[in-house]
């Protein structure tokens, strides 16, 4: 079947930190190969518009906050430089456009993912132990997981656990939406366009599990653990140019992702099982396991619209 397609949202890749200091190479050949090999088919098929999932890790310990998009990138984890890896060739290729092939690149640096489908069916539902820490607070709210490891307790903030900015789903779905309005408004090529998505707003990790506590009214309880690897103290973004650039802001508070957030997990306690799953590889294979999934299906729906048929914590 032929086809046109408007653009290309680049959603996939690997993304926990603590993985990455243990498995660089893992890192590299996903996110970075990964992504190069996609570019090489879309610049054989003549697709220039290009949204690429980036992640806040690319400025690794920040100077100032909130933390604007031309902050210094200086990334402290392998996850992190492998997004800032993809971000340089991404520029470098914008760079190196011509009349006959030219690109509109957005670099959309993600602060922390949380929250769910409004409706329950659709939330992350990890293999293992969390990598990230919302649905660690949920699956222990549950009763899937038997207490909350708080990975430091120490930090230079207002009580001594990691501060980010929390962002919901759904807000991070509209803001892929904006981002393909903004390039299907544009007469001319513009290059490469880095813009943060975030709130603007740093909760502590402490301050977001008595905030799951106070809007759920369940109870979670949580041991201090050891710093882990490749962390940072504070994280929280200056969305100005997503506002400015894209008309987009962020609407959904903390208490909102943590009641979205139980509904998808106290209606799935034992989350997606395995009679419920489709076959791997899937649409909604993808759907229901991954935390970006609401913004798969937002895009999805959004590039039909455009002409694209296809549908085949710590800083994140």
């Amino acid at each position: 079947m032929n086809m046109i397609f408007f653009g290309v949202i680049h959603f996939a890749g690997l993304k926990a930190v603590g993985e990455s200091v243990a498995k660089p190479l893992k890192y590299y050949q996903n996110n970075v190969t990964g992504t190069l090999n996609l570019l090489e088919v879309m610049k054989d098929k003549g697709v220039t518009n290009f949204i690429f999932s980036s992640s806040a890790a690319v400025y690794g310990d920040p100077e100032i906050l909130p933390i604007a998009k031309t902050a210094k990138r200086s990334c402290t984890n392998p996850y992190g430089q492998s997004k800032l890896a993809v971000e340089y060739i991404l520029e470098d290729l914008a760079k190196s456009a011509k009349d006959s092939q030219v690109w509109n690149i957005i670099s959309l640096r993600y602060f922390n993912p949380i929250g769910a489908d409004v409706s329950g069916t659709i939330g992350e539902d990890p293999s293992d132990i969390p990598n990230n820490l919302m649905p660690y607070i949920s699956q222990v709210a549950v009763g899937k997981l038997e207490k909350l490891s708080v990975f430091g307790n120490d930090y230079d903030t207002v009580d001594g656990t990691g501060v980010r900015d929390y962002i919901h789903v759904v807000d991070l779905a509209k803001g892929h939406v904006s981002a393909l309005d903004y390039i299907a408004g544009c007469e001319t090529a513009f290059g490469f366009e880095p813009i943060n998505l975030g709130t603007g707003n740093g909760t502590s990790v402490l301050q977001l599990v008595n905030a799951f506590i106070h809007t759920t009214g369940q109870s979670v309880p949580y041991v201090i653990a050891s710093r882990r690897a490749g962390d940072i103290a504070t994280c929280y973004a200056s969305s100005d140019k997503a506002k400015n650039l894209l008309g987009w802001t962020a609407e959904y508070d903390i208490e909102r992702m943590c009641v979205d957030t139980w509904r998808w997990q106290s209606q799935n306690p034992r989350g997606i099982m395995p009679k419920q799953k489709p076959p791997k590889g899937g649409f909604c294979d993808i759907m229901t396991v991954m935390p970006y999934s609401l913004c798969f299906l937002t895009c999805s729906i959004r590039l039909s619209v455009l002409g694209c048929v296809d549908s085949s914590d710590q800083c994140p």
